[in-house]
């Protein structure tokens, strides 16, 4: 079970690179999915404000990668939090800059899926 939890992070990286909002708020759960991101000061509630939220920053090329993972499962409610690297496209032509940051994923199962209920993420200090 540990493996298939680590690996909905690796989907969600997935969505990330097709670089369309639509397809990453799809992985969060429609009734109650909740986003705290790294780079906004907005919390976000619903669906359209998750795919907002990403509107922005897919802008900017992320690929993470987790560095710490800390697999809990309970029933149809699975936590996983750690630390994750992300490179985005920097200020400069052509740069890349790495942000570490800290995350927690709470997916619940409905049907066959796994949906991001909720998704923190604050830089680490």
């Amino acid at each position: 079970m540990e493996q298939e939890i680590l690996g909905l992070f690796d989907k969600w990286n997935e969505t990330l690179q097709t670089g369309n909002p639509a397809e990453v708020a799809a992985g969060y759960a429609k009734e109650g999915g909740i986003l705290v991101p790294t780079v906004s000061p907005l919390v976000r509630h619903n669906h359209a404000e998750i795919e907002d939220y990403f509107v922005h920053f897919l802008a900017k090329h992320p690929f993470g990668t987790i560095t710490e993972s800390n697999v809990r499962v309970y029933g149809d409610i699975a936590i996983n939090s750690g630390l994750y690297t992300f490179e985005l496209d920097g200020e400069e032509e052509d740069s890349r800059v790495e942000v570490k940051a800290r995350f927690t994923y709470v997916y619940k199962k409905e049907g066959d899926d796994w949906l991001i209920l909720e998704h923190h993420s604050s830089v680490l200090p």
